[in-house]
């Protein structure tokens, strides 16, 4: 129940923030509420993927640095395409094939990029995870998404437990 009411209080978070960012007049969050939103939910993945690695101290500390290093950068790599889109999409003139093509392109290559950042970091994992927990890794990253989504689908829809 307890996680339950967490997942709860940080989607809560992401809906007000989204609906917030959203409101006339206002773009995006304000940079310290966004930070500390996402710090929230890097915690709580923590936790969620502790236990759901039985990740002991040890690893703890040795594994959340390197995945939060590249979580990082696969944020920025999606963010650098972000820009790339919303400039084309937002530009008030004629746009050309060429600046289209070059959009496009970073849009469709971005899922080989996120691949060659995770694998950079495979090995790295392996010296602090066992060879069971790197195999449940993109399970449990999979299940945490899908609870995530999942709560989020009920609070849209009026079901807040």
């Amino acid at each position: 129940m307890k996680r339950l009411t967490l997942i709860s209080l940080i989607l809560a978070l992401f809906v007000s923030f989204s609906s917030y960012a959203q409101q006339p007049g206002e773009r995006r969050q304000r940079p310290v509420e966004r930070k500390e939103w996402f710090k929230e939910l890097r915690q709580y993945k923590h936790d969620f993927l502790t236990k759901e690695l039985k990740l002991t101290k040890e690893q703890q500390e040795s594994f959340f640095p390197l995945y939060d290093e590249m979580e990082s950068s696969v944020y920025q790599l999606q963010k650098q395409t972000r820009d790339i889109e919303h400039r084309v999409r937002n530009t008030k003139g004629e746009i050309s094939d060429l600046e289209y093509e070059k959009a496009s392109e970073a849009m469709f290559e971005i899922k080989g990029k996120e691949a060659d950042i995770e694998m950079k970091y495979y090995p790295k994992f392996k010296k602090a995870l066992t060879p069971k927990q790197m195999f449940m890794l993109k399970i449990a990253e999979r299940k945490f998404t899908n609870e995530l989504m999942m709560q989020h689908s009920r609070m849209r829809a009026g079901k807040h437990k």
